[in-house]
């Protein structure tokens, strides 16, 4: 974690503005770096008071004085500190557009601090700004600064999922370490003729144990960056000198059963989380990192890829406790404590509330309680407000609120009641009501209030929706960088996001990349997919709200997308034909119908060229290990033309076209068992004996709520009737096109 530079060096001529340095000036510079460096602020304070009266206006006295008042509040005010920054950054006449222009350390360090300031307050794009550019003039600066603006940097990639930016920073990196142990390797076998040389033997162990320090960190960086570009041959080996070099600590763990994760071995990923001793972690106040929410949370991601979800729920509700207890005893003890005036600074960067939010969300809607999922994911889109997936689950949440699957109904009982509406006399008098249309149960939002108010209605979906598809790009011209506001807290090691685990990061498939915090950015797969279901997801929604002409408009620039699954274009034809009905255009609704036109019902678009940033067969190895793959709607190419044979005789007897009505049912009925027949067509299949004038055979088939048995074998019908073009109403269940992988 970067921290604020202690930069009191001794002033030097060569350093100031203008104006020689005299000896009195020296020795008070040399007494306020002596006294920040032994703790004693005040006294630092008083020298640098001393100093600022004989060097007036002198940026770098300002800029040291600011950081001794910093560190004497115990690095807690933070918007005082910042404040004095930006006013030093002023003052030097130097801006974000002139940073190259920097040519002395004095100026780098404001704009370094700047950065870190930024950086803990999780403002990533402006720190990121700050960092690049101060980058490219990186050479003036002495070795150990240059050391910290490229960890620095790293680390603003690596939070923003940029791995393929840290890479060449981390061959700097690595080259300036080697560098530096030569040099001291080199200064240490000199023989030394004065007389400190304990001292110069104490400073050079010290030396050494900070390179290998860096390098242990160094390799902590590397496999971080290769986690996230899912290049695991190459992680694999980085992974061996980060145990060999930091042993079995809590990150080098946490590492370790992220890379285990992400190749399939789960049980192997649980047992070295359990094996972290997060109980000596030195605390939350210390370091900034909740290590037990972060360990919880871990856990949550890994029995979710298990396909163990209530498992996942509870660890996820204990990595929420652990968070709120941190941040719930950081408030009680600054209350206590007349000392700290805030929080201190390694403390803002550590809330995982949000993160943490989202996974509960995602897997409470997954479990099916989109109510409490909707109350999660509301609560973490206010923090993740970029990303589109989110924006999607939001909407789907409300779908499933108000939406109910036909065919999990319990019992032969509950569809009849989807068809009789009451029963009216007794014995011969004994009227049957029957339903005029079959409800749904979608929810919308009937008051006068807004529809931006966060209420799980069908207006909230839509308006969910509609920011979905605005942040993700048409063409990949139009594709942003990666940049975000807030990123992850969890660190390197932790698997923040269950939503986006199968998402890829290779490292040649930059060109399209569009932020989905706290799961990994989307690539040009995810972003077609994601389309694809947002628009499918919009077509259904506009047609419960009885906006027919948007939601033609949907399903039409639905089923001209290039990357369509099959069970989403079954869905594109079918909400078309209804929109059409609903608009007057019949014969436009049964070209929709065909049967023909369904010929796979996959959730998986058929995939393109492989992706040539992976390693090869590296994913081989995955396992399932309970992992359940997710279920289609519909289940089969069968049931799916079946569906459009119901909604095909609809169709027709909107025509009065009575006998082809009837042939479509009966095609239908050979397709699916008598449990599956919706009750729209036990309706349909009683208008057409009664059109028919056989009240008697509609009383029937109420009866029995099935369709009446055709009088020939299946068989025969299927060689004798050859398929006509069919189909769709809202007998579909729209909650399925939601189950993707």
């Amino acid at each position: 974690m970067a921290d604020v530079t202690d930069q009191l060096a001794d002033l030097r001529s060569d350093c100031l503005p203008s104006t020689e340095v005299n000896l009195q000036e020296k020795e008070v510079s040399r007494n306020a770096h002596e006294a920040f460096e032994t703790g004693q602020y005040d006294a630092c304070l008083t020298y640098l008071a001393q100093l600022q009266e004989l060097r007036k206006d002198d940026t770098k006295v300002m800029l040291n004085k600011a950081v001794a008042e910093f560190y004497k509040s115990g690095q807690t005010t933070t918007d005082e500190f910042r404040h004095a920054l930006t006013t030093i950054k002023s003052q030097v006449h130097s801006t974000m557009e002139d940073v190259d222009g920097l040519d002395d350390v004095e100026n780098g360090t404001t704009f370094y601090n700047q950065a870190v300031v930024l950086y803990h307050l999780k403002q990533y794009v402006e720190a990121i700004a700050l960092m690049e550019r101060l980058y490219q003039v990186i050479e003036p600066f002495e070795e150990k600064f240059a050391q910290a603006v490229c960890c620095l940097l790293v680390d603003l990639y690596l939070l923003t999922y940029q791995a393929e930016k840290a890479l060449p920073l981390l061959a700097v990196l690595e080259k300036m370490l080697t560098q530096g142990a030569g040099n001291a390797n080199g200064k240490s076998a000199e023989p030394s003729n004065n007389n400190n040389n304990n001292k110069e033997g104490a400073s050079h162990k010290v030396d050494g144990l900070g390179i290998e320090l860096a390098r242990s960190k160094l390799h902590q960086y590397k496999v971080r960056s290769y986690l996230q570009m899912k290049s695991l041959k190459a992680c694999k080996r980085e992974i061996k000198s980060v145990m060999n070099t930091s042993g079995n600590s809590i990150s080098s763990l946490f590492l370790k059963s992220n890379f285990e994760f992400q190749r399939g071995n789960y049980r192997k990923a649980v047992k070295l989380l359990n094996s972290a001793n997060i109980a000596d972690h030195p605390g939350f106040m210390k370091t900034g990192e909740c290590v037990h929410c972060m360990f919880w949370n871990n856990l949550g991601c890994v029995h979710h890829a298990m396909g163990k979800l209530h498992m996942s729920s509870f660890y996820f509700r204990r990595a929420l406790q652990e968070n709120d207890y941190a941040t719930n005893q950081l408030a009680a003890q600054i209350e206590q404590d007349e000392k700290l005036p805030g929080r201190p600074l390694c403390t803002l960067l550590a809330d995982c509330h949000h993160e943490v939010l989202h996974n509960c969300g995602v897997l409470l809607l997954q479990t099916g309680r989109p109510l409490v999922a909707f109350e999660c994911l509301v609560e973490a889109v206010q923090v993740f407000h970029s990303n589109p997936r989110l924006w999607l689950r939001l909407a789907e949440c409300c779908i499933a609120a108000g939406s109910r699957n036909d065919d999990k109904e319990s019992s032969n009982a509950d569809r009849e009641k989807k068809v009789v509406k009451s029963i009216v006399g007794r014995g011969l008098h004994r009227k049957l009501i029957l339903a005029s249309h079959v409800t749904h149960n979608i929810k919308s939002n009937s008051d006068a209030q807004s529809s931006a108010i966060p209420v799980a209605s069908l207006e909230f979906a839509g308006l969910c929706l509609r920011n979905s598809l605005l942040l993700l790009p048409e063409t990949p011209a139009e594709s942003p960088s990666v940049t975000t506001d807030i990123p992850s807290t969890l660190g390197p090691a932790s698997n923040t996001s269950i939503d986006g685990t199968e998402a890829t990061s290779k490292g040649q498939d930059t060109e399209l990349s569009v932020p989905a915090l706290p799961s990994s950015p989307l690539r040009r797969q995810e972003v077609e997919s994601l389309r694809c279901s947002a628009l499918v997801c919009s077509t259904y929604v506009a047609l419960g709200l009885g906006d027919s002409l948007l939601a033609l408009q949907y399903a039409e620039k639905l089923l001209q997308q290039p990357k369509l699954s099959g069970s989403l274009r079954f869905l594109g034809h079918l909400y078309a034909a209804e929109a059409l009905i609903a608009l007057d255009r019949i014969s436009d609704a049964i070209r929709n119908l065909n049967p023909e036109n369904i010929t796979d019902v996959s959730l998986v678009a058929c995939p393109s060229e492989p992706d040539q940033g992976s390693d090869k067969n590296e994913m081989e190895c995955m396992e399932n290990n309970g992992k359940h793959a997710p279920q289609t709607y519909p289940s089969s190419v069968t049931a799916a033309r079946a569906i459009m044979l119901f909604n095909l005789g609809t169709a027709y007897c909107l025509r009065s076209e009575f006998e082809k009505a009837r042939t479509c049912l009966q095609q239908a009925c050979t397709m699916v068992s008598p449990t599956d027949v919706p009750p729209e067509a036990i309706l349909l299949a009683v208008y057409l004996e009664l059109q028919n004038g056989n009240p008697q055979q509609a009383l029937q088939i109420i009866k029995r709520n099935q369709l009446m048995p055709p009088p020939i074998k299946v068989q025969e019908l299927r060689k004798k009737v050859p398929l006509a073009p069919f189909q769709p109403s809202q007998t579909t269940a729209p909650f399925t096109t939601l189950q993707r992988k």
